[in-house]
């Protein structure tokens, strides 16, 4: 299996919180955005809306300040996992995460985080928009390449009018 990663375009998103109801009930079989391992921040009279996801750095800042090393790597999803065996429940990679994507669970007081759904993530398979996409790295920098050029396309074409 080739490792992928989740890709996320908040200029996709709508807000709608699809992924979180989707990930909460694969995840906990219930409906509560709060429980899941994705969370969406909304900016309404701005009218943005951004996906929060871990990202399962190359190297993973949660992992590296864990006292008893309870992230670990997957090696076949490459996703960065909690060893349940392992975590007591320190939250120093809560504090540490720079994304702010590894949650609290509100009825177990748990850590959880997204493990890629063991190589199926439901927040990708349910994004309407397709907000969240889950590809081949050469996929994801070929899609980046693309919305790079198109924003570079639309800065020259807004440059041109300007100019008359």
């Amino acid at each position: 299996m080739a490792l992928r990663v989740l890709t996320v375009d908040p200029t996709k998103c709508t807000g709608c919180r699809i992924c979180e109801l989707g990930c909460s009930f694969e995840k906990e079989r219930v409906v509560n955005p709060a429980r899941a391992r994705i969370g969406i921040v909304t900016w309404f009279k701005r009218g943005y809306s951004v996906p929060i996801v871990c990202l399962h750095c190359d190297h993973p800042v949660c992992a590296d300040v864990c006292p008893t090393n309870a992230l670990v790597r997957d090696q076949d999803t490459g996703a960065v996992v909690i060893d349940r065996n392992r975590c007591i429940g320190c939250r120093l990679c809560v504090t540490a995460c720079p994304l702010g994507a590894i949650f609290i669970d509100p009825e177990t007081s748990e850590v959880i985080k997204c493990d890629l759904c063991g190589g199926s993530p439901v927040c990708a398979e349910l994004c309407p928009t397709k907000a969240i996409l889950y590809l081949e790295p050469s996929e994801a920098n070929q899609l980046r390449m693309r919305e790079a050029a198109q924003a570079t396309v639309e800065i020259l074409e807004r440059s041109r009018l300007a100019k008359g």
